[in-house]
């Protein structure tokens, strides 16, 4: 059987493999993740920081990104933490790496068992503030540039223990006074807010990119403050990612993007990106693409809870791949010339009302308007080719267009 000639083993022979130009990235917990889970216990061993950053480097990866106890542990003493910063720094070095984004842990101590900013206790809500302070230096001292916050522990388990008016007035009061230390410090951050709708609470505030791009416009610095939704998060809610990053990438408020994948709106399963959506994951390619994002492609997933090191590295570079795979995918399909006459024809680029609405609110479309006959029964016997256009996407997806 002869390949289709855009897919001749000649021209795909090294054609997916990631470079650092592609800005692919993963956090340290993704790649060190062991393998437990709520019913086994680990099933790799630790893998440093530095093996992680090598690794990753020779795969291809551009950057990776951190919580401040990924790298440090929890109670590290000051000497620690600088030997550790520094070893750390000096791997980035050697391997060409950077940190492009990084965080902070507050949620797997027992401390932050109700929550951080929107604990009950002001002991722990002012804990979480000096956490947060201190992460915040530490990811600035390794040159990241967007810190990104996700309220893993932000949430209810028994509904009448927390006031969700007071609990949104606190994270408010949270990131405000965070912006305003970062500000004040003079450090070149943006701030990304990460929504997930449960897990490991019940319910969880802010559980979606609409509610978090809300909230920003309630805060003191809009303008230093994104999003950065996750797939499987979106997908746990049975929402459509493409949608939602869409919205986001529209109000300039994409500052970074969680990449994996998902079976369903079960728990969070991290997994390799493309192992399971391919049609949607596949229009979210093709939409990061063509909209221009610049930022970084982050993947935050896991290997299979059955590998070994090697699988993580086998899991790791099935991620970029994958992604790269779309990527071609993606510009093959708008190229079509059968696609793309498809598409002017579905959105009757040479209707007159194209034109008219183009120009806004007028007082003059307003007269245009009023004055136009239509002919609603007409225009709902129209068909719009939407199954034909649906197989030439799947036809380019498997690859046989």
């Amino acid at each position: 059987m002869m390949l289709p000639p855009q897919l001749t083993s000649e021209s795909t022979s090294d054609q997916y493999k990631p470079t650092k130009k592609d800005k692919f990235s993963f956090g340290l917990w993704t790649v060190a993740n062991r393998g437990r889970d709520p019913f086994g216990d680990f099933v790799r061993p630790e893998l440093s920081p530095v093996r992680s950053v090598q690794k990753l480097s020779e795969l291809g990866a551009w950057g990776i990104n951190l919580h401040d106890n990924d790298l440090i542990p929890f109670d590290a003493a000051a000497q620690e933490r600088d030997r550790i910063v520094r070893e750390f720094k000096q791997a980035l070095s050697d391997y060409g790496m950077i940190v492009p984004m990084a965080t902070t842990n507050l949620f797997f101590h027992p401390v932050f068992k109700d929550g951080a900013f929107t604990a009950v206790s002001p002991a722990v809500r002012a804990f979480a503030l000096q956490k947060t302070m201190k992460a915040i230096d530490l990811g600035v001292e390794l040159g990241a540039t967007t810190y990104v916050f996700w309220g893993g522990r932000e949430g209810v388990d028994a509904e009448a223990s927390k006031d969700p008016i007071v609990a949104v007035k606190r994270m408010r009061d949270a990131i405000n006074f965070l912006s305003q230390y970062a500000i004040d410090k003079g450090y070149k951050l943006r701030f990304a807010l990460e929504p997930k709708p449960n897990e490991p609470r019940s319910d969880t505030y802010f559980p979606t990119i609409g509610h978090m791009l809300a909230f920003i416009y309630t805060l003191d610095h809009p303008d230093m403050i994104g999003v950065n939704p996750e797939v499987a998060h979106e997908y746990m809610s049975g929402l459509n990612f493409v949608h939602g990053v869409a919205q986001a990438l529209e109000a300039g408020k994409l500052f970074h993007i969680d990449l994996n994948d998902q079976k369903g709106p079960r728990f969070d399963q991290d997994l390799r990106f493309g192992s399971e959506n391919i049609k949607n994951l596949f229009f979210l390619v093709r939409l990061l693409e063509k909209a221009g994002y610049d930022g970084p492609r982050h993947f935050d997933a896991h290997a299979y809870r059955t590998e070994n090191e090697d699988g993580v590295w086998d899991f790791a570079l099935g991620c970029m791949r994958t992604y790269n795979i779309f990527k071609e995918k993606a510009r093959r399909f708008d190229a079509d010339p059968e696609v793309q006459q498809l598409l002017k024809e579905i959105n009757d680029e040479g209707s007159p009302y194209a034109a008219l609405l183009s120009k806004g609110y007028s007082a003059e479309t307003v007269r245009q308007l009023q004055e136009a006959t239509f002919d609603p029964d007409a225009l709902g016997r129209q068909g719009y080719s939407y199954e034909k256009l649906d197989q030439m996407s799947i036809e380019h997806i498997m690859g046989v267009r």
